[in-house]
């Protein structure tokens, strides 16, 4: 299987950094290939831009997001490792969305609605937050989540969203909570690895 981690956080030292540093030793360890676009280590432009409209309606575009779009194109699972910021994902993560999910990419508009052109695609998103998943799912926000990112962005692609992964309270959490949340990523990579 090719595997394409799809990765947004500036800090280096970050939980979110160990996750991807599992996430990438588990796939390769069970024979896949993988590749890894780390978006800020990258300098990924995540500004939505005038020219960015051009060149779509003159059926192209950028260079930057062509490199982006040949990556997920060659890819069978996308794994998005962000954290969640005010209540979504964080703007670089947010930009590489609204720029590479391209119409005539994507998806597109037919006379029945429109249609995801990444079918046969699979995704695994893992996100961290800084409350407990138990506030988020109180007041809703799971669900939230799960119906933008799952359904609103991905569903609305044509790709299946095999896993999601909420690690909570991740600022104050202690040393075995982490390793149970990495215990828990490498779980579910097994069970996709299987599936």
């Amino acid at each position: 299987m090719k595997v394409l981690v799809i990765y947004s956080h500036q800090n280096p030292k970050s939980f979110s950094n160990e996750i991807l540093n599992v996430v990438v030793s588990e796939f390769k360890e069970k024979g896949h290939e993988v590749n890894v676009r780390d978006l800020y280590a990258i300098g990924f432009d995540p500004v939505l831009k005038g020219a960015d409209f051009e060149k779509l309606f003159a059926g192209t575009v950028s260079d930057d997001v062509k490199i982006e779009q040949d990556y997920i194109r060659n890819a069978d699972l996308l794994v998005f490792i962000h954290p969640i910021w005010w209540a979504s994902m964080g703007a670089v993560m947010k930009g590489y969305i609204d720029r590479v999910f391209s119409m005539g990419f994507a998806y597109k508009y037919t006379a029945q609605g429109p249609e995801g052109l990444l079918k046969g695609k699979k995704a695994f998103l893992i996100n961290n937050m800084g409350s407990p998943v138990e506030f988020y799912e109180k007041i809703g926000m799971i669900n939230a989540f799960k119906l933008t990112l799952d359904q609103g962005i991905f569903g609305f692609c044509g790709i299946d969203v095999v896993e999601h992964i909420f690690n909570g309270g991740v600022p104050s959490a202690s040393e075995e909570q982490k390793k149970q949340y990495l215990e828990a990523i490498k779980t579910s990579i097994s069970r996709i690895s299987n599936g």
